[in-house]
């Protein structure tokens, strides 16, 4: 079997990381230094309520409340109680990150703040994976990494650069002509399958794609409730895929659970949510600056005397204003400073890069 490999592509403000065995990836993340997504933090926080009807608390913490249930530390506690609390899953669609205040050892740190930031998706991937080598196209990025990196060029060849691309794309092309189409919804996911000309092979098929399913649920890491329609079978047919469900799905770390089909025979997922998934790391202005950031550092005119200005919707300057490492870390890497122009009319998450003269 080949060795893991991790590999780590760096850019401005963010990066990649794709954990890879022999040409099969096997998992992938986002890190982004400046705005990560907070789990493992460790906040000293206060109690600022107690909620018996939802089996837990409020806690203030730096940037917000999170929640502490019951079972992880909340129960007899009182209104104004400071203690230290580790976050266990990053916040969600308006709601505050989720707390445990269960720790190995103790934490003698009194002041309300944070304390210590958690790892980021470098240092997951190498715990995970604790006998696999590390490369990273960063020099200063890994000299703030407390593990041992490789450092190289291009930590991304072009098939896995193609690989991470196609991550960002709702439609899975299958072999023979197959399709995966896949769609996040404010409530679920929805995974349709289509068998392309192969409409006599509706059991084989369906049976022959179940690992691709799982394995798209996992380097997008897809959480939450997940239905996959499945392509042409009878009803009465659908349960006997139940198994082979179950086993595509027994390697995700996060260990999803197949809940059974549904009375419309929709193919039932449940996996835990703990950093937010692909599309809502690839959405949104933040993003955008960072897509424009990126393209800056690969494709900068060598001549020192044009400078890069990026004119984008006011969110997406912003989003890039508020991020305390990607501009400097744009300057670190290219030794010069971006402008930045705020377009009231561009719209969304829009953006154009031009070259000024210095």
């Amino acid at each position: 079997m080949s060795a893991t490999r991790i590999l780590a592509s760096c850019s401005p403000g963010e990066v990649r990381v794709a954990a890879m065995r022999g040409q099969k990836m096997l998992d992938y993340a986002i890190w982004r230094p400046g705005l990560p997504d907070g789990v493992g933090d460790i906040h000293m926080g206060r109690v600022t309520a107690i909620m018996p009807s939802m089996a837990g608390a409020f806690v203030a913490l730096v940037d917000g409340d999170g929640f502490l249930p019951d079972s992880e530390g909340a129960k007899g506690l009182t209104e104004g109680t400071i203690l230290p609390v580790r976050v266990t899953r990053a916040a969600q669609g308006g709601k505050g990150p989720r707390l445990s205040a269960r720790f190995a050892g103790p934490i003698e740190v009194e002041t309300v703040g944070q304390i210590r930031r958690g790892p980021g998706a470098v240092e997951r991937f190498a715990a995970a994976h604790p006998d696999a080598v590390v490369s990273i196209d960063d020099p200063g990025v890994a000299s703030r990494l407390p593990i041992r990196c490789t450092i190289v060029s291009r930590a991304f060849d072009d098939d896995v650069e193609s690989a991470v691309e196609a991550l960002s794309d709702s439609v899975v092309a299958l072999p023979g002509g197959a399709r995966l189409s896949i769609h996040p919804t404010p409530a679920l996911v929805a995974i349709d399958t289509d068998t392309g000309a192969r409409q006599d092979m509706h059991a084989a098929f369906n049976r022959s794609i179940v690992p691709a399913i799982a394995r798209e649920i996992r380097l997008r890491n897809l959480s939450g409730a997940i239905v996959a329609d499945l392509a042409g079978m009878p009803m009465r047919k659908r349960g006997a895929l139940g198994p082979a469900i179950a086993a595509a799905l027994a390697d995700d770390p996060l260990k999803p659970r197949f809940l059974g089909f549904s009375a419309l025979g929709l193919a039932e997922i449940l996996r835990t949510r703990i950093h937010p998934p692909l599309h809502e790391m690839l959405a949104g202005p933040h993003a955008a600056g960072l897509a424009a950031l990126r393209r800056i550092a690969a494709d900068l005119d060598p001549d020192p005397r044009r400078l890069p200005a990026l004119h984008a919707a006011p969110a997406v300057v912003e989003a890039l204003q508020r991020d305390p490492v990607a501009l400097a870390d744009l300057a670190r890497r290219t030794g010069r400073r971006l402008t930045l122009r705020s377009d009231p009319s561009a719209s969304g998450t829009d953006w154009r890069l031009e070259q000024e003269h210095g």
